[in-house]
């Protein structure tokens, strides 16, 4: 075990580390990566973001030590997980009938200005895409994962993936263009 993880440790040893159970170093892989599935569950559903991570976190503290890759199969892994949980939450919502609860839930959850902060620039960055392209943009932006992992999470080609991102980097071309000229 290493008694003090570091980032700059490297990700091998970091990983390792958190495989055998060193605390130390599973705080290094959750505060690495945490704001990124923030970032990413704060546009796929936001008001449970902090929940839907932490199932994210559990679901690979179970299976961490079967894990094995480098730092971009890791990332990719992890935002499987995101987007199965983000797919699995919209599911049970589209499910679930509407309750007068809810009402509370939204007040009780209501969103600090740096939430709100995140989710405008998101927003302004995936306005006017359709969904496929916003979920390669915040794959590829959000997430910064490569081309071979977003095309393995989202069950395309890499080349799908490119005409995806190629198509919504010339859209938001489009619409820069528009507001900037009058």
């Amino acid at each position: 075990m290493v008694d003090s993880v570091t980032p700059d440790a490297g990700f091998a040893l970091t990983l390792a580390s958190a495989q055998a159970g060193d605390e130390p170093a599973i705080v290094v892989l959750y505060r690495a990566y945490n704001p990124a599935l923030l970032r990413f569950f704060a546009v796929q559903a936001p008001r449970v973001k902090e929940d839907l991570a932490q199932e994210v976190w559990a679901a690979v503290a179970s299976s961490l030590t079967s894990f094995e890759g480098d730092e971009g199969r890791f990332r990719a892994w992890l935002f499987t997980i995101a987007r199965r949980r983000s797919i699995d939450y919209w599911r049970l919502v589209r499910r679930r009938p509407p309750e007068a609860s809810d009402e509370l839930i939204d007040f009780a959850q209501a969103e600090q200005p740096d939430d709100l902060a995140i989710r405008a620039a998101v927003s302004e960055l995936t306005a006017g895409l359709t969904a496929e392209q916003a979920e390669v943009v915040l794959l590829r932006v959000v997430a910064g994962l490569s081309v071979e992992h977003v095309a393995a999470i989202v069950h395309k080609s890499p080349g799908a993936v490119r005409v995806i991102q190629h198509r919504a980097l010339r859209r938001l071309a489009q619409l820069t263009d528009r507001v900037v000229t009058p």
